[in-house]
């Protein structure tokens, strides 16, 4: 599993800077990156069957990882004053 689909680099390539300055400096924003990640991995693995789930299962984590998607995406896309 050493390419996972939907990593946060790929989704978003143009604030890949601003993520790892993120990450770094807010802790609201790291708190929101890591929860996608945890959400994406799990996805992944119920999807390629390492840890099979339900289907019902798998559409809420799917939905887990949308709206956190979302809400970095929001994130990053605000102007900062």
């Amino acid at each position: 599993m050493s390419n996972t689909p939907h990593e946060l680099a790929a989704e978003f390539p143009e604030y890949v800077a601003k993520m790892q300055e993120l990450c770094r400096t807010d802790a609201h924003f790291e708190k929101l990156h890591d929860a996608y990640h945890v959400a994406n991995r799990a996805v992944h693995a119920a999807e390629t069957n390492v840890k099979p789930t339900s289907d019902e299962h798998l559409l809420e984590l799917r939905k887990e990882r949308m709206l956190l998607k979302d809400q970095i995406f929001g994130y990053l896309s605000k102007d900062k004053a």
